[in-house]
């Protein structure tokens, strides 16, 4: 101050001129290091990220060999179709996790002493001495490939019953945590407290471990839906503070559409569906969820469809048992060329080392793969009585991709055979259920039914609570008998549970007694003799009802069969030429095929099977 009090005018102008240039110039290293961070964020992941993830074949039990097994396939079989990312899932942290239902009173936890999860060793044999994830990573680095791993949102419960220190502070997980939206479904963890001291540093403290390890990929359950948008941004900056190149999957969805531009501005991928499986209902589904997502798909930041269900499953998964897909060949193509078009993450679930020649096939198409690496413009072209066709295009060509599906089906609920039908029932429902007691005189069949309305809302839980057939003298609870057979939209029909696996809940009452199912749905009895009526409270699962986008569903029943027969095995589906751009005749290949078409003029008629796709080039003459 005493020096500028001595300056004459003009120097003060000269000196206050260059501080103002200085402090100009910081703000704007500042501002375009803030902005290189944003763009190197979205550009570790500048198309879909492909790879493979061990949930769909081993569940929470995946051990090392599992791995190294999958990742010595995808180097040499799938690494120069774009194939690079090996994703341990859930619960590596475990020593005695199980199959077919996850431990949750007496897990055997791995940790340490600063309230990190760990790998078992009895699983990763590599992990031993503290050295944790980082010789497996290596192991696959090698390859040419990269390493992924789950896990979930927030801080050990463990840690906080422990009081563990918090790397680098003075605080412990006992001053970080609160109870607010806990997973309902598993039991690891506390919420992170975004607003208290200590919370950032714990999420730094877990990032710099995952980079030392040489983690490439991360994938966060528990964080999506309901969603944790001040975690989300600690995770961000957690990630961003380590230098490295970390790609980060939220999980599971549907996202809230709301907070689609926060999503984006945060992570690489997005689930914008629950857990999905090999059952048609739900990939049918995918048709009206893309299409709500599409405006979001942008480079580095991809909406989500969730891992492909294909080839060998479930060896010891958590939806059913060792098997191959349940999705017949043309189902198959239409999921491949369905989140190729959408530009989904490709994540396989098989186990790669048994997978059969046409799974191969499937996907190592060099064509097919090219339309989810580099097109843009993706868009739902129509959507008619279950026949759809996207477009996209080709930005280095000019030409278009065109893609037509048809997802026709037998009418499984023809609701004018209905006896009783309970009218739409949604969470704005007084009660969100209501109640039946119909004769059933003279029938010799049951069929319990729900359809989800047509709303294009996905999350249709819903409950038979207590249902029963009675006469004058006896009552016989239906959850005691077993069906003919049922179908579920969604998971499996469960006897006294929902249809998650939870307890039966509708408008926050739960109930021992019931069936849990999904709409669509129906579950078919033979009628023992003499019983006359049939009564039941029907409702909207809670987990149904806290679905931010407004779930519906109707409850049916009948006394004879509900479905209708099934439409032609195939259909031509005309798409008009000049509604994509090509008013002149073009050319057109099919990718699938690998074959030239011809030249077509006004319009393209392919015939498609029955839940089948086609894929195709469109160019000019």
């Amino acid at each position: 101050m005493y020096q500028f009090k001595n300056m004459n005018y003009k120097h003060c102008i000269k000196i206050l001129s260059l501080l103002i240039t200085v402090v100009l110039f910081s703000t704007d290293f500042s501002y375009a290091q803030s902005s290189s961070t944003k763009k190197s964020f979205h550009s570790w992941a500048s198309e879909p990220p492909m790879g493979w993830n061990s949930w769909d074949c081993y569940g929470p039990t995946v051990t090392e060999g599992e791995v190294k097994a999958n990742a010595d396939f995808m180097a040499k079989k799938l690494r120069k179709f774009g194939w690079e990312y090996v994703v341990v899932d859930i619960r590596w942290y475990v020593a005695n996790d199980k199959a077919h239902g996850y431990n949750e009173k007496d897990a055997v936890y791995s940790m340490d002493g600063f309230g990190r999860f760990i790998p078992a060793e009895n699983r990763f044999p590599s992990a031993t001495n503290g050295k944790g994830f980082k010789p497996l990573a290596d192991y696959i680095h090698r390859k040419g490939l990269k390493f992924g791993i789950h896990i979930m949102r927030g801080i050990p419960k463990i840690a906080v019953e422990r009081e563990l220190p918090i790397l680098g502070t003075n605080y412990t997980a006992k001053d970080i945590y609160n109870t607010n939206q806990l997973c309902t479904w598993l039991r690891d963890m506390y919420t992170v407290d975004a607003t208290r001291p200590g919370a950032q540093e714990y999420y730094n403290s877990l990032f710099d471990m995952y980079a030392s390890w040489g983690v490439d990929f991360i994938k966060i359950d528990d964080l999506s839906r309901p969603y944790h948008q001040a975690e989300i941004e600690l995770i961000r900056k957690a990630i961003d503070r380590t230098g490295r190149k970390i790609v980060l999957s939220t999980s599971p969805g549907e996202t809230p559409i709301a907070n689609a531009e926060h999503v984006s501005q945060h992570a690489n991928m997005w689930r914008v569906i629950d857990d999905f499986w090999d059952s048609w209902p739900p990939l049918k589904e995918h048709f009206d969820i893309f299409r709500r997502w599409s405006p979001y798909i942008r480079e580095g930041a991809w909406p989500d469809g969730d891992m492909l269900p294909l080839g060998h499953l479930a060896i010891r998964a958590e939806r059913g048992n060792d098997r191959n897909t349940a999705f017949t060949p043309d189902e198959q193509y239409t999921l491949m060329t369905l989140w190729s078009i959408a530009r989904s993450p490709l994540i396989f679930g098989g186990d790669l080392p048994t997978s059969d020649e046409f799974t191969m096939k499937l996907i190592t198409n060099k064509e097919v793969l090219a339309v989810n690496k580099k097109s843009k413009n993706n868009h739902e072209l129509f959507a008619q009585n279950g026949l759809y066709a996207w477009v996209a295009d080709d930005p280095k060509s000019g030409d278009k991709y065109l893609a037509v599906f048809n997802a026709q089906d037998a009418l499984e609920i023809t609701e004018n055979k209905a006896v009783w039908k309970s009218g739409p029932i949604t969470k704005e429902t007084p009660g969100q259920s209501t109640y039946t007691d119909i004769s059933i005189i003279g029938a010799s069949k049951l069929y319990l039914a729900v359809s989800d309305n047509n709303d294009g809302i996905g999350w249709d839980h819903a409950d038979w609570i207590s249902p029963v057939i009675y006469n004058d003298k006896d009552t016989l609870k239906l959850s005691t008998l077993n069906w003919v057979k049922s179908t579920s939209g969604w998971g499996r029909v469960m006897k006294n549970k929902a249809v998650s696996g939870s307890t039966l809940a509708v408008n926050n009452v739960s109930y021992a007694d019931g069936l849990g199912t999904h709409a669509n749905s129906v579950i078919e009895y033979d009628l023992p003799a003499g019983y006359t009526r049939f009564s039941s409270k029907v409702g909207l699962d809670d987990a149904g009802a806290a679905q931010n986008t407004g779930s519906s569903v109707q409850f049916m029943v009948f006394t004879e069969n509900p479905s209708s027969p099934p439409p032609a095995d195939s259909l031509q589906i005309t798409v008009k030429l000049a509604d994509i751009g090509f008013d002149k005749s073009c050319r057109i290949r099919d990718l699938w095929k690998g074959v030239d078409l011809g030249t077509f003029t006004g319009e393209f008629a392919p015939t498609i099977r029955r839940h089948g796709a086609g894929l195709y080039r469109i160019s000019m003459k």
